[in-house]
């Protein structure tokens, strides 16, 4: 018997709608290794992309499930994304930068009709100095979402959408179907 197999059946019925979720071309999704001491269940997908003015972000969306709950959770189930995107200089000064963040994933979960409780998370914008033989640039800007929230039912595919719809945003993606001036169709 496989792990899967064993597993409670909201936990095995939640996997799969997560992984029925089907990202638009430039997000690419794989499965990953979860984390173990967070809660009896995990299962966990990842991201790593390249927008079109070549901002990079990475990201990973982690379910959780306990069949007992856990304090704080309002639930069975978990989800806790984590994403991380290099920023230009400019686009780290904007003061409004931690409530655009946060914004992205709200809409995101909002417009992918994903139903929750129990949301929190965090927007952190960090500059960091290299220095001796590091290579790269000397001076990096990052912004860091983190967040968990708990789905109001098994059916992952809206949150997984919207960890898309997430990582989309934060590499400067248009929405589907809009295309930058000067950008043309099919390239």
């Amino acid at each position: 018997m496989t792990a899967m197999t064993q597993a409670p059946e909201l936990f095995r019925e939640a996997v799969a709608t997560l992984r029925s979720v089907r990202p638009r071309p430039e997000v690419a999704l794989e499965e990953m290794r979860a984390p173990k001491r967070l809660a009896p269940w995990s299962y966990a997908i990842s991201c790593e992309m390249t927008g079109p003015a070549d901002v990079l972000a990475s990201g990973r969306l982690v379910l959780l499930h306990d069949p007992d709950g856990q304090e704080g959770w309002d639930g069975l189930l978990r989800m806790v994304l984590y994403v991380r995107a290099e920023l230009d200089t400019e686009l780290a000064t904007d003061p409004f930068l931690p409530t655009v963040g946060w914004s992205w994933l709200t809409d995101a979960l909002e417009t992918s009709g994903a139903t929750w409780t129990a949301l929190g998370g965090t927007v952190t914008e960090t500059s960091s100095a290299r220095f001796g033989d590091i290579s790269g640039p000397t001076t990096t800007d990052d912004l860091e979402l983190r967040a968990s929230w708990t789905p109001t039912d098994a059916d992952l595919r809206p949150h997984g959408d919207a960890f898309c719809q997430v990582m989309a945003s934060v590499v400067g993606l248009p929405p589907v179907g809009v295309t930058f001036f000067g950008q043309r169709q099919g390239s």
